[in-house]
């Protein structure tokens, strides 16, 4: 196509995918809110870093109020709280029989459709580490999973065209037609990892602790039981397993999973989630609302329990305001949850 790539949210997961199809030839324009970012990004080029690559990439940048012209492929790249209002700002770049498509984390395809029309929407998956670590900086630390597919599970000419680009980026990108399953199943580990934001510790030592273990299964499980009663069959990826986490899954299962998972977590340079950056680091709020509340309001309309996730979301808040420190003692509190 003619006109660039527009990728609006350059932080952690925009700047990455960005600069790396930058790099790969593609004509690319990064949007984002943080002046510094665009500054220094204009200045010196994008500096992605880390193990998997080390490059600094010359790319077009701007803020939100300098974009003009209209765009056919649009990814939206924002923390999922951000999610209606940079939909209502990019929603007049957004060409004619264009598409955004979310690579976020969460069910933010439907927040997008309200705002841009759910045909317009496509949905994506990813579980690659990043984080922002100072304006024009980015860590990349370790590749995970990453997938495409349409809302309705077609394989449409718009979805292969994606994907083509996509695996400048990531070689091991795939299409699927059960999207909703992976967005499900990042869900359930979205829980783990907001559960192991409790604490100071890595996720990987988090998950290793063998006390900890029975709570971040009850957890994970009332998503997965949600999922369930939605009729939804949720993905694996990168050593998540919802089968082990689902209703009636054993602890065998679930003992193999986490340890798959840990195994994964220690590859990467990235140790701890973005979820404890923002609280630990960045001193900001976190996703919390945006992915684990959906959870709590479809199990209560389905009367499916979900007291563990209900609780971690004041938790997380708790956090946020400055009334409860990270450490391990929270897990052990949550498990008192009934």
């Amino acid at each position: 196509m003619s006109e660039p790539l527009l990728i609006w949210g350059a932080g952690a997961i925009g700047g990455t995918i960005g600069a790396h199809l930058a790099q790969a030839g593609h004509e690319v324009l990064l949007v984002d809110a943080v002046t510094e970012h665009v500054t220094a990004t204009r200045e010196r080029g994008l500096i992605i870093e880390g193990p998997v690559n080390n490059f600094t990439q010359t790319v077009n940048v701007a803020t939100p109020d300098e974009v003009t012209g209209r765009f056919g492929r649009i990814l939206l790249c924002v923390k999922a709280h951000h999610t209606e209002a940079a939909a209502r700002q990019l929603a007049p770049h957004l060409a004619t029989g264009g598409y955004v498509a979310s690579f976020q984390n969460g069910l933010n395809e439907f927040v997008i459709g309200r705002v841009v029309g759910l045909p317009n929407v496509v949905g994506a998956f990813i579980n690659f580490g990043a984080d922002y670590l100072e304006p024009g900086r980015i860590l990349f630390g370790g590749r995970g999973a990453c997938v495409l597919g349409e809302l309705d599970g077609a394989m449409t000419p718009r979805l292969a065209a994606l994907h083509a680009v996509l695996t400048d980026f990531e070689p091991g990108a795939i299409m699927t037609d059960n999207i909703l399953g992976y967005l499900w199943g990042k869900l359930g580990y979205g829980a783990l990892l907001f559960a192991t934001a409790l604490t100071d510790d890595s996720i990987a030592d988090v998950l290793d602790d063998a006390g900890s273990r029975t709570v971040l299964t009850r957890v994970a499980r009332e998503v997965m039981t949600v999922a369930a009663a939605k009729h939804i069959a949720p993905q694996g990826f990168n050593g998540f397993d919802p089968a082990s986490f689902a209703p009636g899954g054993s602890a065998a299962a679930v003992a193999a999973a986490m340890d798959v998972m840990v195994a994964f977590n220690r590859r990467s340079a990235k140790s701890h989630s973005g979820i404890w950056r923002d609280l630990a680091v960045r001193k900001r709020r976190t996703e919390v609302d945006a992915q684990l509340g959906p959870v709590v309001k479809e199990g209560a309309a389905l009367g499916v329990p979900t007291p563990c996730n209900a609780r971690l979301i004041e938790m997380i808040h708790e956090i946020e305001d400055g009334a409860r420190r990270l450490d391990r003692a929270n897990l052990i509190e949550l498990a008192k949850v009934h």
